[in-house]
């Protein structure tokens, strides 16, 4: 008998993982240790601004050989397309970035409301919020705070994840179930 059209449809894509891990040329030479150490089931963010073209690529196979047999998802900062191309698991960037191109999981980073605006309108499927506290990576950017990560969180359409100086300690403080970070894993 076919199930009528309340019947819930079942969500073909795995859950969010709760860990990110960022990542960039400052944590580049121990990512596969950080990898390896990661829970089960984490997530990677791809960014490697720092390398073109084949070395980019060729870094981006090397350390999704290690995330695949740990059961993370890799997700390519890059374009839908180039995800897809690149065999990635979804694609990360601004909302701007996401709009158009294949059908793939797209995250997108958000500093404000009309960003996260933006996200929504850009079918994004889930959101980094950030910078939450202080980083080293822009240590003199003006930071969001518990409160307004907090407000911004409560409009969002889709799952959050905290971005910037997050912890475990900290993602606990601003009652993030998701978080990511670029150092805190290294070490």
């Amino acid at each position: 008998m076919a199930g009528c059209y309340s019947d819930p449809v079942p969500n073909r894509q795995p859950p969010l993982p709760a860990l990110w891990l960022v990542t960039d040329a400052r944590n580049d030479a121990a990512l596969e240790r950080a990898l390896r150490r990661l829970p089960r089931g984490s997530g990677v963010i791809y960014r490697h601004y720092h390398l073109d073209g084949a070395d980019r690529r060729a870094r981006f196979r090397a350390l999704t050989r290690i995330a695949r047999a740990r059961n993370h998802r890799v997700v390519l900062s890059g374009s839908a397309r180039e995800a897809r191309q690149w065999r990635a698991d979804g694609a990360y960037g601004s909302p701007a970035g996401l709009a158009n191109g294949p059908s793939v999981p797209r995250l997108a980073t958000v500093h404000s409301l009309r960003e996260l605006a933006a996200a929504h309108r850009a079918r994004a499927d889930a959101v980094l919020i950030s910078p939450v506290f202080p980083t080293r990576s822009h240590p003199d950017a003006r930071v969001l705070g518990p409160l307004r990560f907090r407000l911004l969180a409560a409009r969002a359409l889709v799952p959050v994840i905290a971005l910037g100086g997050m912890d475990a300690r900290r993602a606990r403080r601003v009652g993030a179930g998701r978080w990511a970070a670029i150092g805190c894993f290294i070490g």
